[in-house]
């Protein structure tokens, strides 16, 4: 007894059972093409297999196996020079971002040196017009005492 004999079989079947039995028909239609596909690749496996003897199929076996390593490395070596291009990159970006600090740095010592400087400067100014200063107060104690001196000759003339 077939599926299609006993799936489509009955003439008083209900709608639903009706595309239920389409879907069988569908589904052993592909079976039966896959069955057909199978028979033809194994018929073409046959004919065109190749078959070694033990020796053979080992050095095939061995190439291959050096095919995979050398891809591998291929890509190993790929992604390799791809870090070693970026490290390349890092170490230019870092010199020139060194330069760069260096360039500040000096240019900071160069400002420093000449506010340093102008300190000094400041510094001595300010020594020499202190000394000035002092050289003034001692004049002006001086002439005050002289003064004084003048009033009590005065004073004493007066009273005299």
């Amino acid at each position: 007894m077939s599926l299609e004999g006993s799936i489509g079989g009955a003439h008083n079947v209900e709608p639903a059972a009706v595309a239920g039995s389409d879907r069988w028909s569908a589904a052993l239609s592909n079976v039966s093409q896959i069955g057909g596909v199978v028979e033809s690749l194994s018929g073409l496996l046959l004919h065109k297999a190749v078959y070694m003897d033990e020796e053979a199929f080992g050095h095939a076996a061995s190439n291959a196996r050096q095919s995979r390593n050398a891809v591998a490395q291929e890509r190993r070596i790929r992604a390799l020079e791809k870090e070693l291009d970026s490290a390349i990159a890092a170490a230019r970006q870092a010199r020139v971002e060194k330069k760069r600090a260096e360039s500040l740095q000096r240019a900071a010592e160069a400002h420093c040196q000449e506010v340093l400087q102008e300190l000094e400067n400041t510094t001595k100014v300010f020594k020499l017009h202190l000394e000035e200063f002092r050289k003034k107060e001692e004049d002006l104690t001086r002439k005050d005492s002289e003064i004084q001196v003048l009033k009590a000759i005065i004073q004493t003339m007066t009273k005299a």
